[in-house]
């Protein structure tokens, strides 16, 4: 039963490092390693629930928690503002902003500097 959990875990952290689609991703697919090793830790100790339940439930919490976290990294998910942060072009005077998604600044207003 362990050897397969191992395995599974570990595909999932390779899994996790070769994603190129975003923050979303790579912190799901990360918590999802991170809580399964841990669940399955707490699972082995306590003695009250199986080694393989505490990787489910700690995968599956861990995978949310990720997700989420990533998904307000990149400004979106209910966030309350965009995550952008401003400058500011004394020459030009006005603010603009870095946008990681498409790798491009735009102004203040959304058109492209």
């Amino acid at each position: 039963m362990l050897k397969p959990l191992i395995a599974l875990v570990g595909a999932g952290i390779l899994a996790s490092a070769c994603t190129t689609t975003g923050n979303t991703e790579r912190n799901a697919a990360g918590g999802a390693a991170l809580g399964a090793l841990a669940g399955a830790a707490i699972g082995a100790v306590s003695g009250d629930v199986g080694v393989g339940t505490g990787a489910l439930v700690g995968g599956a919490v861990g995978g949310t928690v990720g997700a989420v976290k990533g998904c307000r990294e990149d400004g979106g998910c209910g966030a309350s503002s965009p995550n952008r942060r401003q400058y500011y072009d004394e020459r030009a005077g006005r603010y603009y902003y870095y946008d990681s998604g498409s790798g491009r600044y735009y102004w203040e207003n959304g058109s492209p500097r």
